[in-house]
């Protein structure tokens, strides 16, 4: 009698032990009918056909090796249980039944590989195929979904809340809410990294107010996570553009403070002077391949250098250093802003800051009537039950909400009072250096320079056929577009389908009209 190994497995995507329990059935019929003695199995439970990297996939292979001579088949319910990388698993069987002489049977597709039987390679290929495109649509549809639901709808589709953060809700309709205790602690962090406090010290201050996170980079982390911002970070997903986005929740933190921060996290470029100087786009511009371009000089007939920005992939890119700063400069000119347009941002700025304070005041005025309310109530509490007229549970229960509401109210009111007006202010006083941003781009260091490119053009600026491109020039800047695109200077390119509404890089869909105006980084660049 012939004998038989048999192996199953399901993934972790959709699938569950019933899976087991099917393949199982079918499997044992086949070995049933055709008379074959079952000699052991091997089940891998929650692991992906992605890879042979599977527990018991290693078991199987090991058993194969040691006792190849005592077993006929390896026997499995379809070709994709075995593996959905179709190169990889052609490769697998052919080495099972050259060099071990056993045959795979996948009982439900009625396919028998035998490698010296013709047809049979192509008949077992192509069902290896069809799985890794099962495979592969399975997995667009799963990554459209999640940059539709971030993108989108805003949505938080993380298991885990951030600290400071409490999901609530289910399904769709489920998203974040501050968790106000917590959320004190996330604004300290933020606040004590300003005022210049080490990080172990900022560390130890919030394990005392009550922060679990562990972690040498805790509170680098915190720092650099948008959540607390309101924001999250969006891969791209084929040629729809990724990066920051709106999402649904509360921000814990300003966006005045996180653009501060964010800043003073980067912190002063290193500076190579000697290349840098020479080729200022190094490490901004981008080949239309989407690789950085790198830069490197090239020495003449007269034994002069010139120099070139370069793609590493041959036949892209290679573009004269003195071309490329020509139209840049050029460009530069046209997204100057006309002095009009300054003094009505300037005019609209100071109008929505204004009407920002005294909805703030508004507030304020409100949140403190709850807190007086509250705070009332407590002491009434309290004299009830020192008078005896409300037991210990009843005090306990009351007194513990009361001072949660109180210690919540208190945080609102404090955050809802900060001061934003500095900021504010040094934003009006650099105004007017908008309408020329080719005195202001040349007068600045190089590295300053490459960060006003990375920020005016949201770190997507291209070189393709002789001229700029870009997806996401910020909106205001963009005034001028008919006359770039004339001049073959810059393409304004924005790509994307049913998506095409959603803000690119997010750059505006979540600011106010006076935030639309220019990014505060802008402001603190030019400065």
């Amino acid at each position: 009698m012939k004998k038989a190994i048999r192996y199953l497995r399901f993934s972790k995507d959709g699938q569950s032990n019933s899976s087991i329990e099917r393949q199982e059935l079918v499997t044992s019929q086949w070995i049933e009918s055709n008379q074959v003695e079952l000699v052991d199995s091997f089940i891998d439970r929650g692991h992906s056909a992605r890879s042979f990297d599977r527990p018991d996939f290693v078991k199987l292979q090991e058993f194969i090796r040691v006792y190849s001579s005592t077993v006929d088949y390896l026997v499995v319910d379809t070709m994709d249980r075995f593996s959905r990388d179709a190169g990889e698993a052609l490769v697998m069987v052919k080495k099972l039944q050259v060099k071990y002489c056993i045959q795979i049977i996948g009982v439900s597709e009625g396919i028998t590989f035998d490698y010296n039987t013709p047809g049979s390679l192509l008949r077992t290929g192509l069902q290896f195929l069809l799985a890794e495109e099962d495979n592969i649509n399975r997995a667009n549809k799963i990554n459209g979904g999640i940059y539709a639901a971030k993108a989108r709808e805003g949505r938080y589709i993380h298991n885990f809340a951030p600290y400071g953060y409490h999901k609530v809700g289910e399904g769709k309709s489920r998203h974040l809410e501050i968790d106000e205790a917590k959320a004190i602690t996330i604004r300290f962090v933020f606040e004590a990294y300003m005022r210049n406090m080490p990080y172990y010290l900022i560390k130890q201050e919030a394990a005392k107010m009550g922060m679990t996170m562990t972690g040498n980079s805790a509170m680098q982390k915190i720092l650099d996570n948008p959540i607390y911002t309101g924001k999250q970070i969006v891969k791209p997903y084929k040629d729809l553009p990724g990066g920051l986005y709106p999402a649904q929740h509360e921000p814990i933190i300003d966006a005045f403070t996180w653009e501060a921060v964010q800043l003073k996290r980067k912190g002063p470029p290193k500076e190579i002077i000697s290349l840098a100087s020479e080729m200022p786009l190094r490490g901004v511009l981008k080949c239309h391949c989407g690789l950085i371009l790198t830069g490197a000089p090239s020495r003449g007939k007269t034994g002069n250098y010139w120099y070139y920005y370069k793609c590493k992939h041959k036949g892209h890119n290679n573009i004269s250093v003195v071309k490329a700063q020509k139209q840049l400069e050029e460009i530069l000119e046209l997204l100057s802003l006309p002095e009009d347009k300054v003094k009505l941002i300037r005019q609209n700025s100071e109008q929505e800051f204004e009407q920002q304070l005294k909805n703030r005041k508004l507030l304020v005025a409100d949140l403190e009537k709850e807190l007086d309310a509250d705070q009332k109530k407590l002491t009434t509490v309290e004299d009830k039950y020192f008078g005896g007229k409300v037991n210990e549970d009843t005090y306990q229960r009351w007194a513990k909400e009361l001072s949660t509401r109180i210690s919540q109210t208190k945080a609102k009111i404090q955050r809802m009072g900060q001061d934003h007006r500095a900021l504010h202010e040094r934003m009006y006083s650099v105004l007017d250096r908008l309408t020329d941003l080719k005195f202001v781009y040349k007068s600045i260091s190089v590295s300053d320079g490459q960060e006003l490119l990375r920020v005016g053009f949201d770190r997507n600026l291209y070189y393709q056929g002789g001229i700029y491109r870009t997806p996401t020039l910020i909106k205001t800047l963009a005034h001028n577009e008919l006359k770039l695109r004339e001049k073959g200077l810059l393409l304004i390119d924005k790509k994307g389908d049913s998506f095409s509404r959603i803000p690119l890089g997010g750059a505006e869909g979540s600011r106010t009209p006076v935030q639309t105006s220019l990014p505060l980084t802008f402001y603190m660049l030019i400065s």
